[in-house]
């Protein structure tokens, strides 16, 4: 796997030295993990034109959810005065000649970007603007393996949870031990903070469970998702609770699964992010829905729950294969509730049979 991180590593850095930057500076958890193999907390990464160095700020733990470091790197700890990884990185850019350094701007704050500049005045520092995460956005095999097994830890979980007595347990409860079993069937943690919503509170997007009860009769919204290795997936559904579903809880339904399901349908490497976004909304606005919905209705997965790229009316750009995503088309009706169906999926080729899709619960409107 080192190798794969030493390609990465390479690429980005003959990015850079064609637009005149000999080192980088990576300080961005997510894109120093995908470059480094691993994470530890506050550490940055120098590329330079021969060692590449990982800095940190104390001796990494070893814990696997910081991910493993690749042994090509020249680890750095630093001592207790050494003071920002950051700062110490661009000293040591310095010393060994690098005229101009690319950073990522949009990570870094003021003050830092500040004292950066302070240490080393006399060097270049250019953007490095998104570079990383554009070449985040394709994942190898290897990658989507780690996502598929987030995506059965997530399914497994909340496989169980639907077998369980729901009524009269709180939005609260239930989100909790959602994320226990994601641990237990062995995620390095949840992906994202679980989102159960029940009753008038259902189908809202990143809903925060309250201390409301499930009530017979209620759609249950379930958001939630596993981080496995560092790399995290979604999956949303909606059920009914304790009784067969009213007429209106029917067509609503019916209505979203139909956006999702064209959504999924028009997965395909070429096709505009803007024209998926258009397939799953139009679906929902031609039945009256168009107000209120979410400002997209999909977004890339990886080593971040909210990547490149964005599926929403405005996007610029296209799909490629083995691009990850996400498709999450939902309605909610203020005082009563509504419906969510998300899942993740990996865009391929015809040839290969179509959009992967990794998250597999049912989809049927069950009655639990």
């Amino acid at each position: 796997m080192s190798e794969v991180f030493g390609v990465r590593r390479s690429r980005l850095r003959d990015r850079c030295a064609a637009t005149g930057s000999a080192g980088v500076l990576i300080s961005r958890p997510a894109n120093v993990r995908y470059l480094a193999g691993g994470a530890p907390h506050g550490a940055v990464l120098l590329l330079g034109s021969g060692e590449d160095s990982l800095l940190c700020p104390r001796t990494p733990t070893g814990d696997p959810a910081d991910g493993r470091l690749d042994e090509q790197l020249r680890l750095t700890v630093l001592s207790t005065s050494a003071g920002d990884p950051a700062v110490a990185a661009v000293e040591l850019a310095r010393t060994a000649g690098v005229e101009s350094l690319a950073v990522e701007e949009h990570h870094l704050t003021v003050a830092r970007h500040r004292a950066i500049g302070s240490v080393a005045p006399r060097l270049r520092l250019a953007d490095l603007g998104l570079a990383v995460e554009q070449q985040r956005i394709v994942k190898d095999e290897e990658e989507i393996a780690c996502l598929r097994i987030a995506a059965e830890i997530t399914d497994q979980a909340l496989g169980e949870l639907l077998e369980s007595i729901l009524v009269g347990r709180t939005e609260r409860h239930l989100a909790l031990e959602l994320e226990r079993r994601l641990v237990d069937h062995g995620a390095d943690g949840p992906a994202f903070a679980t989102s159960v919503a029940t009753g008038p509170n259902s189908g809202r997007g990143g809903h925060r469970p309250t201390d409301r009860r499930v009530e017979e009769g209620d759609f249950l919204s379930v958001c939630v998702g596993a981080n496995y290795r560092g790399y995290r997936c979604e999956i949303g559904r909606t059920f009914v609770i304790g009784t067969t579903p009213a007429d209106w809880q029917i067509e609503l339904y019916d209505l979203v699964f139909a956006a999702q399901r064209a959504g999924r349908q028009s997965l395909a490497p070429g096709a505009a992010y803007r024209d998926v976004d258009r397939a799953a909304r139009q679906v929902l606005d031609a039945a009256g829905h168009g107000e209120g919905l979410a400002p997209l209705t999909g977004h890339g997965v990886g080593l971040e729950i909210d990547e490149d790229p964005q599926l929403a009316p405005a996007a610029m750009g296209k799909l490629d294969a083995c691009v990850p995503v996400t498709v999450e088309p939902g309605v909610h009706i203020p005082g009563r509730g509504g419906v969510r169906i998300d899942d993740t999926l990996v865009v391929r080729q015809e040839a290969d049979g179509g959009p992967e899709l990794l998250t597999i619960t049912t989809k049927e409107l069950l009655a639990l």
